[in-house]
């Protein structure tokens, strides 16, 4: 219950708008999921996930490789700004980790 909670309360501060869209992150118990949303228009521009990729390792591992390749995926959309939501995670480990691959690819937030 109480992460329903924090969702509620980072959500409610973030909004992505078309010069800054928003960077969507969720971790599950299997797979990791990133997302570029420009809530303006309800759109997703861009969008990374471990469902059904070949990618191995573990949990941090893969949050690694789907923060680098939500980066490049900005990268071609033309997308170097955006405000990072972490939903109900707390920012630690794997959060952490997809964030500063994410950075390293050039986001910036």
């Amino acid at each position: 219950m109480n992460s329903l909670y924090r969702a509620k309360r980072t959500r409610a501060k973030i909004h992505g708008t078309a010069e800054r869209p928003r960077l969507s992150v969720n971790i599950s118990n299997q797979h990791i999921t990133a997302q570029i949303i420009d809530d303006d228009k309800g759109t997703t521009l861009a969008y990374a996930t471990t469902v059904g990729s070949k990618i191995s390792g573990s949990k941090t591992e893969k949050a690694t490789a789907v923060g680098k390749l939500i980066g490049e995926k900005a990268k071609k959309a033309k997308i170097t700004k955006v405000v990072f939501d972490r939903g109900s995670k707390l920012y630690a480990g794997r959060m952490s980790a997809l964030a500063d691959a994410a950075r390293k690819e050039g986001l910036e937030f």
